[in-house]
């Protein structure tokens, strides 16, 4: 009988959520990660592209299912490559940017993975250790999702976290 090869590891695919809301003007929705990894770090909404499923989709789905928040006009925000090895940690993760419906508040839907949702403000925004890898790969592209520029972009390349 023949044996397969070994595969390869390869990097997971995720899609990240920036939720604005016009109730909380200048803010976006964090939660505090539980879990062995990234535990009591700030992650945004998100989670893994299912088969078939397209990026808005996994946005608005990830988002409902884990913060009960409707979302509208999602959008691209940034890519982000994320890769630990210490921690096997290996993510491209594409961020999205949604609003929240109007009236909308979160509430958290996983308390197993998740201390909870609050709105903090994007120029008082925790440091950047306190940042799960994709939200501080994000950050440090200089992306704001106050405006409609990409420009953070430019140059964007593979980031190695300790």
């Amino acid at each position: 009988m023949g044996e397969q090869a070994a595969q390869p590891r390869r990097p997971g695919v995720g899609v990240g959520v920036v939720v604005t809301s016009a109730a909380h003007p200048g803010c976006v929705l964090l939660g505090k990660r539980k879990g062995a990894l990234g535990a009591g770090t700030y992650q945004l909404p998100g989670g893994h592209l299912e088969f078939g499923e397209s990026l808005a989709e996994c946005a608005a789905r990830e988002t409902l299912e884990e913060a009960a928040l409707p979302l509208r006009h999602v959008r691209f925000a940034s890519a982000v490559n994320a890769a630990c090895a210490a921690q096997r940690y290996h993510y491209v993760t594409v961020l999205m940017k949604g609003e929240a419906e109007p009236g909308a508040e979160p509430r958290n839907q996983e308390p197993d993975k998740n201390e909870g949702w609050e709105w903090v403000r994007w120029d008082e925004f925790p440091p950047a250790d306190q940042l799960f890898w994709a939200l501080r790969c994000l950050r440090e592209q200089g992306y704001n999702p106050f405006t409609e520029e990409l420009d953070h972009l430019k140059g964007t390349d593979t980031r190695s976290l300790k």
